[in-house]
């Protein structure tokens, strides 16, 4: 049966601060030995997705956004139709941007709660509080589905209760995100369709260390929950069979895929 990998890249494949992959580049390797997919599932935007692609080599699909669109290669899946953009084919799953951005801002100043998103921010100041560099954070601000915020005097609740009312949904990754009602997991369901029509069964595995990826583990047959940089795992991940390495972003990563690889999962 084909193994496929499922994978976020923040805090997981990427380490949290450097965005380094360094760490993992014996499981990247063994991976390409095998033949193995690596699908990327990330709440980055599709132009950073394809700059990471671009420095990993890879040239599997990929899922934006949290879940808010698969993307798929012409040709990857000889047998899938659906619409066509530019090089791929693509299924788009969540609420459009301009969508999403309005409800934030009307329930901002509804409640009156010092919330900012990336669309109130510089690319500048995308950068100083991710990390990013700056035409990294230029990328991050494409967005088509999801926006990223921060609570600018600590989390409130009434915020993320009405996100809930209004009929979209919320995550938290390494900063929180207001969407429609998509995930990774269902972005994650649908792929493991695509490839089951052409490969029948198959086996997964999925890595993730946050909130945000609890939906994806849930999908896979074998969950991995990558340590963050304080040594700790993200709490109430109660997914059935999870397995949590020991080393910390793309060490972990490592450690779990080389493991899992050798062993007789694939």
């Amino acid at each position: 049966m084909k193994t496929v990998i499922f994978s976020d890249l923040d805090g997981t494949l990427l380490h949290p601060k450097t965005y380094s992959f360094q760490e993992a580049i014996p499981a990247l390797e063994l991976i390409r030995e095998k033949g193995v997919p690596l699908v990327l599932c990330s709440s980055k935007t599709r132009a950073e997705l394809e700059l990471y692609r671009s420095r990993l080599q890879n040239r599997d699909p990929f899922i934006t956004e949290n879940g808010g669109a698969v993307f798929a290669p012409r040709g990857y899946f000889p047998s899938l139709a659906g619409r066509v953009r530019e090089d791929y084919i693509v299924r788009d799953i969540g609420t459009p941007y301009p969508q999403i951005r309005k409800a934030f801002v009307s329930l901002r100043e509804g409640l009156r709660i010092p919330v900012k998103g990336f669309g109130d921010m510089s690319a500048d100041e995308v950068s100083a509080i991710t990390g990013l560099a700056r035409e990294e954070a230029v990328l991050a601000r494409e967005r088509e589905f999801a926006e990223p915020f921060v609570f600018e005097k600590g989390e409130d609740g009434r915020f993320l209760r009405a996100i809930e009312e209004q009929g979209l949904s919320w995550t938290r990754g390494r900063l929180y995100c207001i969407m429609g009602a998509h995930d990774k997991g269902r972005a994650v369901r649908l792929l493991k369709q695509w490839y089951e029509a052409e490969h029948g069964t198959i086996i997964t595995i999925g890595l993730g260390d946050g909130m945000n990826d609890l939906p994806l583990l849930r999908e896979v047959d074998h969950p991995v929950l990558i340590r963050k940089e304080d040594g700790s795992y993200e709490p109430g991940a109660a997914v059935p069979g999870l397995s949590r390495p020991e080393g910390i972003g793309p060490a972990g990563w490592n450690q779990a895929v080389l493991e899992l690889l050798k062993s007789n999962v694939t």
